[in-house]
């Protein structure tokens, strides 16, 4: 492994499908309001996706502006990494239909599941393809379709006022110069004794047959979760894997200029910010616009800052997940 290299974003990309869904649409469909969403979440709309769309189409999308954005051909890319917990079908995953709709060769495609932490799962995976030469430019892509099966009963909306769809992609490559700019750190963690806190329970390859009428009326097969579990445990653990990574890094949370956090609720984002003393206008926060795309979150809050030019060449950039397993970790990105 070559020590200087590190692994920095050349090319990245976002998209979401067009149609708008606002708290007020969502008055018409569940019990629920704009206020009430509004004061809990932080969100004011989310795009969904019309049927017959995939989660590896939103994938593909993102894909191609991050790849337009690198100004590389796309046969240059040599792998591929793909994070979501929505794929397209139960198996296989979305990394080799992002492949084929790409029109890339026979490369590798890896898929992650690590759900809202998939990104930094994945882009910790391809800083080590990265910096040890195993490849040299790496199509990461995180998207989400979970609009398809939300529960709108009183049981599931809750949750089904949260999530939207879309995705985000970068390309990463080799930076050879020394000059301080890419993936510094990324690190990792998980708790399995919070399986069932956060879950979708059904389909099970415990049960002989695997779907049965009775699962479907019992609502098994719609995400579920604690909310008050996860909502403590998102706003503990996230400034701890912050903390953990500037510690590694002999960095403090003042050398941090901007801070992406998974954007699962803004209340649990401005909790964040404060566990970390940050202050909060270091905090990119645009759950308002997209609510919670899960894996594809924090490239799409990427994305946004640097296409608008808040994020500028030397900023440290400090992401940080929380999510189902429970999973979470934070990276850090010298832009």
């Amino acid at each position: 492994m070559d020590n200087k290299r590190r692994t920095v974003i050349t090319g990245i990309g976002h998209y979401v499908p067009p149609r708008v869904v606002t708290n007020f649409d969502l008055e018409k469909m569940i019990n629920t309001s704009d206020d009430w969403i509004r004061e809990r979440t932080g969100i004011v709309e989310r795009h969904w996706a019309e049927p017959g769309v995939g989660t590896s189409d939103l994938a593909t999308e993102a894909a191609l502006r991050a790849i337009a954005d690198a100004g590389i051909d796309r046969s240059e890319i040599d792998f591929i990494i793909a994070a979501t917990l929505s794929p397209d079908h139960y198996f296989p995953g979305i990394g080799v239909m992002v492949q084929a709709k790409l029109g890339l060769g026979e490369i590798g495609a890896l898929d992650v599941r690590d759900q809202c932490s998939g990104f930094i799962y994945a882009l910790s995976a391809a800083d080590q393809y990265i910096r040890t030469g195993t490849y040299k430019k790496i199509l990461l892509v995180a998207a989400e379709l979970q609009s398809s099966n939300l529960d709108f009963s009183d049981e599931g909306r809750d949750m089904a006022v949260l999530f939207g769809d879309g995705a985000g992609a970068v390309i990463l490559e080799p930076n050879d110069s020394g000059d301080g700019r890419g993936v510094l750190s990324c690190h990792l963690f998980s708790d399995g004794r919070f399986v069932n806190e956060l879950w979708m329970e059904k389909p099970s390859s415990k049960d002989n047959p695997t779907f049965r009428t009775e699962f479907f009326e019992q609502g098994k097969f719609y995400p579920r979760m604690n909310g008050r579990t996860v909502f403590k445990n998102a706003c503990d653990r996230m400034p701890q894997a912050v903390l953990f990574g500037l510690k590694h890094l002999g960095l403090t949370v003042g050398d941090i200029d901007y801070l992406i956090p998974h954007q699962a609720n803004d209340r649990i984002s401005q909790m964040v910010a404060r566990g970390l003393k940050i202050p909060e206008e270091k905090v990119i926060r645009n759950i308002s616009k997209y609510g919670n795309t899960t894996a594809a979150s924090i490239p799409i809050a990427l994305s946004e800052a640097v296409k608008d030019g808040r994020i500028k060449p030397g900023m440290l950039i400090a992401l940080t997940a929380f999510g189902a397993g429970f999973t979470w970790g934070s990276a850090f990105i010298r832009w």
